[in-house]
């Protein structure tokens, strides 16, 4: 038969759960042993249909060894549904979830690209005893190894030189896997006649190593993230530490790939304008140190980004988008699942549970297995990590009909989760205000499968009447602003205006009228246009749903005429931009184009009032001049031979 459409393969693995094939847009009676005594059914599937996908991730290696094998060129996908729905005591109910989470696994994940890193195996080993030099001789055989050690190491020189090991103090140090560059101080060279403790000539500040791993067994402040590719850390005092740093160590040369974390756009960053700062959300939070001021815009390093995806949550513009996956996929997802959730009969508002696959997947594993499970109206929804999500996805898990939402990480992350915590609290803001509880939102930290169930097992949300379907555009931002107006749209409460805490990625700007004159240069650093001229009339207008709140326009501003108000006011993004302030312009006194604004040039020559360039008759020439346009003031310069900077009478 010539492939076709998708189909879904469902088992009841050896019937421990209970399955509805009708609900769940399976063919047929679900298999019981799919894996075993009915693998047929698969091999079956291969040979009818271009998509698959089979609801079984323990035995996904099994089955795609023999898709492989039999040249299967088809879509084969795997989700869990035992863990996940079906080993739980609400495994009798959980077909709407289960539905659910079929319909999330056939979206299509956007691509995302890979960082290539290579390194030649040059190694740094940083060290203060002789846990250094052991090192060292257990790596030298695979790396090109050079040893650097604290001044005043207590060290015996070694029988013979097979590596070097010199002396030094790091000052300052960058780069990354293959790319490493360290500047040392007291740098010197071992005195061949070293005895029985190891001696250094003279020393000198500012060397410069290069090398491709830095191997640090100094016991001291860490030179770099954790998480920096190609830089392996651990205590000299501790024996299986320093084992396992050696085994990963002596593994770094090659090619490496990772994947490129995030999406930059540098050209909507709102970071900058002309030196004036605006937008620094995304360098407060990076852990890694990838991110630097890069002019107007920063720069992320993708060999060194972590992919913790602080930066993007936090981005109001959409300039850093997470890629792993990004950010439309997701709330494609949010979409497809809880609009199978409804169709295939869920009564309650399910919950949804971010979690990611290296902490949270092992946790909700380990309620199936020796607990309760996850109750029937939770849907667990895997990303790359729980600080990559941002309001934009809260937001639109509750316009898609969600009763709540819950992003689970570790009792103790890695990094504060300084990022994630301030979303949650934007999201309580916004969800008390349109009548949502003011925890629909909420953080859950444990490593403690109990623990977990008794955050999750709380009755079910009653069902909204109302509930959005709209598709997530492809930009962050897009995405942002829509997923906000649909949340309100379909709340218990809809509300016209959202007074916002500072730092809210949304607002208006307050323009004081009287001290406004219209330069404009405010429009001409407003990363998003929220701010726009009219090129026909000198005019100030404003895009309310565009503004980010960068403050780049009211830092720019010379009369200090703009404040911000951070606020979300859902008219006033409905309605088209409005005009802040407009003026009749200035006609040039010779040749009547206008220019300017009349307001400005009167300021101008008021404030030259009594002034010793502008008075006598010198002096009434220069006024004239500045009510005249640039053409005409070029030309009645030329003409006159006049010098608008000589002195007053000579």
């Amino acid at each position: 038969m010539a492939p076709s459409d998708r189909t879904t393969l469902i088992c009841t693995c050896e019937d421990t759960m209970t399955l509805d094939p009708a609900r769940l847009g399976s063919d047929g009676r679900p298999a019981s042993q799919l894996c075993r005594a009915q693998l047929s059914h698969f091999h079956e599937a291969l040979g009818a249909f271009a998509q698959v996908t089979v609801a079984c991730t323990q035995e996904a290696p099994l089955f795609a060894e023999i898709a492989e094998s039999g040249g299967y060129e088809g879509d084969l996908r795997f989700v869990n549904i035992r863990e996940t729905a079906g080993w739980s005591e609400d495994g009798a109910k959980a077909a709407p979830k289960m539905a659910a989470l079929l319909a999330m696994s056939n979206v299509d994940p956007a691509p995302f690209e890979v960082v290539t890193l290579e390194s030649e195996g040059v190694a740094l080993i940083l060290g203060r005893d002789e846990v250094a030099l052991e090192a060292a001789q257990e790596l030298a055989q695979v790396l090109d190894i050079t040893v650097l050690l604290t001044p005043g190491a207590e060290v015996t020189p070694p029988r013979q030189t097979a590596f070097p090991v010199l002396q030094g103090r790091i000052r300052s140090a960058e780069g990354h896997l293959g790319a490493f560059e360290l500047t040392v101080d007291d740098y010197a060279a071992p005195a061949p006649s070293s005895r029985a403790r190891m001696e250094f000539e003279a020393a000198r500040d500012g060397a410069v190593s290069r090398c491709d791993l830095v191997v640090d067994l100094t016991g001291g402040q860490a030179l770099f993230h954790e998480t920096r590719p190609g830089y392996l850390r651990a205590d000299p005092r501790d024996p299986v530490a320093v084992a396992r740093l050696i085994a990963r160590a002596a593994g770094m040369v090659g090619t490496f790939d990772k994947p490129k974390y995030i999406d930059f756009t540098p050209d909507i960053c709102a970071h900058s304008r002309n030196t004036t700062i605006g937008c620094t959300r995304c360098l407060n939070l990076c852990p890694t140190g990838a991110i630097t001021p890069a002019g107007d815009s920063v720069a992320i390093d993708p060999a060194i980004c972590a992919g913790c995806g602080q930066c993007a949550s936090a981005c109001p513009t959409g300039a850093a988008a997470y890629a792993l996956p990004a950010v439309d996929t997701v709330a494609a997802k949010l979409r497809a699942g809880l609009g199978a959730w409804f169709t295939a009969g869920g009564k309650a508002a399910p919950v949804i549970l971010f979690h990611d696959e290296d902490h949270g997947a092992p946790v909700i594993d380990a309620l199936a297995r020796f607990g309760r499970g996850l109750p029937a109206h939770v849907i667990p929804l895997a990303v790359n990590e729980p600080t990559q999500i941002g309001p934009e996805a809260l937001a639109a898990a509750l316009a898609y009909g969600a009763g709540g939402v819950r992003v689970l990480t570790r009792a103790r992350p890695r990094e504060p989760l300084v990022g994630l915590e301030a979303t949650l609290a934007l999201m309580a803001t916004i969800c008390t205000e349109t009548g949502h509880p003011a925890d629909a939102c909420a953080l859950i930290q444990s490593d403690d499968p109990d623990a977990l169930a008794e955050a999750l097992w709380q009755p079910a949300p009653a069902a909204r009447a109302t509930r959005a379907s709209f598709l997530p555009p492809e930009d962050k931002r897009g995405l942002l602003t829509l997923a906000m107006s649909e949340l309100n749209r379909t709340a218990p409460q809809p509300a016209q205006r959202i007074a916002l805490p500072p730092g809210a990625p949304f607002g208006a700007v307050a323009l004081d009228l009287d001290a406004c004159t219209l330069c404009l240069s405010c429009v001409s650093v407003c990363p998003m246009g929220a701010l726009s001229d009219n090129p026909d009339q000198p005019m100030l207008r404003f895009t309310e749903s565009a503004c980010v709140q960068c403050g780049l326009c009211a830092a720019t501003c010379p009369e200090d005429a703009i404040a911000l108000i951070p606020q979300m006011d859902f008219a006033a993004w409905a309605a088209p931009r409005r005009v802040l302030k407009e003026e009749e312009p200035f006609a040039c006194t010779e040749c009547g184009k206008p220019f300017g604004t009349r307001s400005s040039i009167d300021r101008v020559l008021e404030r030259l009032d009594g002034h010793w360039m502008f008075t006598g008759p010198e002096g009434t020439e220069r006024r004239r001049l500045l009510t005249m346009c640039e053409d005409c003031r070029t030309q009645e310069v030329v003409k006159a031979g006049f010098d608008p900077h000589d002195k007053v009478g000579g």
